[in-house]
């Protein structure tokens, strides 16, 4: 089991808005990685993607090059 840090939590509006940045997080070669939702958090798709805090610039700048847009970005413990 993981130990639980303070995370970066983007969450979507669709679960095809998540696979397309896993997609292209994964092409560009950004840190992070799918989870589900964390319980604390109410997001429409039931899928986020979880970084380091200090990912936050670099993801919004992987979003915006695939004009994608983040329903919330959350800092919580995952």
């Amino acid at each position: 089991m993981r130990k639980k840090e303070l995370k970066l939590v983007i969450t979507f509006h669709t679960t095809a808005d998540a696979m397309a940045m896993e997609k292209e997080c994964k092409k560009v070669g950004a840190q992070g990685r799918m989870i589900p939702v964390p319980r604390s958090i109410s997001a429409g798709c039931g899928l986020s993607w979880c970084a380091p805090l200090e990912c936050r610039e670099e993801l919004k700048n992987v979003m915006q090059g695939i004009g994608l847009e983040e329903e919330e970005i959350h800092e919580c413990m995952v």
